[in-house]
């Protein structure tokens, strides 16, 4: 089954949710970083939570999410647009921990527990809008709430889980996040937790082969919900070779002819990703003559 999203409502339109199957996203997130264990349950729930946070973008709209902590993974960063298309790193991909007591991936420590929690979202305006909150435990699902409550002024409860197997192999993963709109009873948001406590963890309803739709009914479930259309979720980057090259032709003539001469050709890995693109010595040169030229910047399409 394919990832994918889905919106709902309930109480009226005084509660907004949104839910999600992120299995195979994380997973092609983890291949392309070779991740540790619980490095790719700390990158696959930034992941899932930049999905979540997306849900209501519209076209040419984008959210990304900075998990700036003080554990050994160093940053993460996610990031989301409107076709629920989403990408990211850690900067320390291989860093990992023993588990906990509870035999448990230990994300709070792999993020650390102590630093700040970032999310900018760019909506097409003369500046994109950008918020920020303390990391509550750096487990993601708490920050993330912690910074909603606070920042954006909106009570939520955010539930986030990846599942690795013993091979490092994705099983599972999804995302809820349940908000509390003005006008909502003044209960409402302490119906939402204990209705989340008592709910399984998403990890095991995903494992179980709950679908989005099941998981959003179980949190709404006896509040009149009204579920909305889905909408697909994918670990997609837009790095391109064209992008490379404009990327290069911003350095300038002069930093292309030293790199032309240090390494003989450039070689660039994106981040997000990491794929690799190589432009060898004769392409280089092309760049480099089109800059002397005068020539218009290579096109991104």
């Amino acid at each position: 089954m394919r990832d994918y999203m889905i919106r709902g409502t309930a109480a009226g339109e005084k509660i907004r949710a949104v839910a999600t199957v992120t299995t195979q996203t994380v997973e092609d997130a983890r291949i392309r970083h070779t991740t540790s264990a619980t490095a790719t349950a700390a990158l696959g729930r930034s992941l899932t939570a930049a999905a979540l946070l997306g849900a209501g973008l519209k076209a040419g709209q984008s959210v990304m999410l900075r998990v700036l902590g003080d554990g050994p993974i160093g940053a993460i960063i996610a990031q989301a647009d409107a076709w629920g298309r989403v990408r990211g790193y850690a900067a320390n991909p291989h860093a990992d921990l023993p588990e906990t007591p509870q035999r448990k991936l230990d994300v709070g420590g792999l993020v650390g527990r102590r630093g700040t929690l970032h999310v900018t979202r760019d909506l097409g305006m003369r500046s994109p809008y950008h918020g920020s909150a303390p990391l509550i435990s750096g487990e993601i699902a708490e920050d993330l709430a912690a910074y909603l409550a606070s920042s954006e002024q909106i009570p939520s409860v955010v539930a986030l889980g990846v599942l690795v197997g013993r091979d490092l192999h994705v099983l599972a993963a999804g995302g809820l996040c349940v908000q509390v709109l003005p006008g909502a009873a003044p209960d409402a948001v302490a119906d939402l937790e204990a209705r989340a406590r008592r709910l399984p963890p998403i990890t095991q309803l995903v494992a179980d082969g709950c679908t989005p739709e099941e998981i959003l009914t179980a949190a709404l479930g006896g509040m009149d919900p009204s579920i909305g259309a889905t909408s697909p979720v994918a670990f997609q980057c837009g790095c391109s070779r064209r992008r490379v090259e404009e990327m290069l032709w911003g350095l300038g003539a002069d930093e292309l002819e030293a790199l032309l001469a240090q390494e003989g050709q450039a070689e660039v890995t994106c981040r997000f990703c990491g794929d690799r693109y190589v432009l060898s010595g004769r392409e280089v040169e092309a760049l480099i003559a089109g800059l002397r030229d005068g020539a218009p910047a290579p096109a991104v399409q």
